[in-house]
C-alpha cells in the first residue's frame, strides 16, 4: 500500500467545507474538536479561517448569550453527516492555523480528515464571522476574498 505523505493529504484536501479533527492547544478542553474551514480560496490565503464545533450547546449560548443569534449556528447529525450529535459552531471564534500546522498534526497522527461539509453551511458560518463584534476585521478582509 502508498502511503501518501501528510502535506499532500492536506494541501489534496483543503478547500471550503474541509472539516479537520483534532485537540487544539489553545482550548481550555484537550479534547479533540471538529475545526471547519471557511475561506474563499484556502489554498492561496495566507492562513486557514477555521471555526470550532462544539456539542455542548447550552455552555457555548450561554457563554455568548450577548452576541448576534446569527454567530452561533446550530447543526444537527441530519445537516452533516460527521457529527455524532447537534452540536453548535461559534463564529466568534475564528482560528487562524497555517497548512505546515495541519501537516504537523497529522504528520504526529494528532488531526483526523473527515467528511466535506456542504457549501450552504459553510455560508452561514461565514455570514456569522462576519456579523461577529467580536472578529477581527483583516480576519472579516480575508473572509470576503
Amino acid at each position: 500500500m502508498v502511503r501518501i505523505p501528510p502535506d499532500v493529504q492536506i494541501k489534496a484536501s483543503i478547500k471550503a467545507g474541509s472539516v479537520y479533527y483534532f485537540a487544539e492547544e489553545a482550548l481550555k478542553s484537550r479534547e479533540p474538536h471538529y475545526f471547519i474551514v471557511i475561506n474563499r480560496d484556502p489554498l492561496t490565503d495566507t492562513v486557514l479561517l477555521l471555526v470550532c464545533a462544539s456539542s455542548q450547546i447550552q455552555k457555548v449560548n450561554k457563554r455568548r448569550r450577548g452576541c448576534p443569534p446569527e454567530t452561533l449556528v446550530q447543526v444537527s447529525t441530519s445537516q452533516y453527516s460527521g457529527f455524532t450529535r447537534t452540536s453548535v459552531i461559534d463564529c466568534n471564534v475564528v482560528f487562524e492555523r497555517s497548512t505546515s500546522q495541519l501537516v504537523e498534526k497529522l504528520k504526529n497522527a494528532n488531526l483526523r480528515i473527515k467528511a466535506e461539509m456542504s457549501i450552504s453551511l459553510v455560508e452561514q458560518l461565514r455570514d456569522g464571522v462576519l456579523k461577529s463584534h467580536q472578529v477581527a476585521q483583516r480576519t472579516k478582509i480575508t473572509l470576503r476574498g
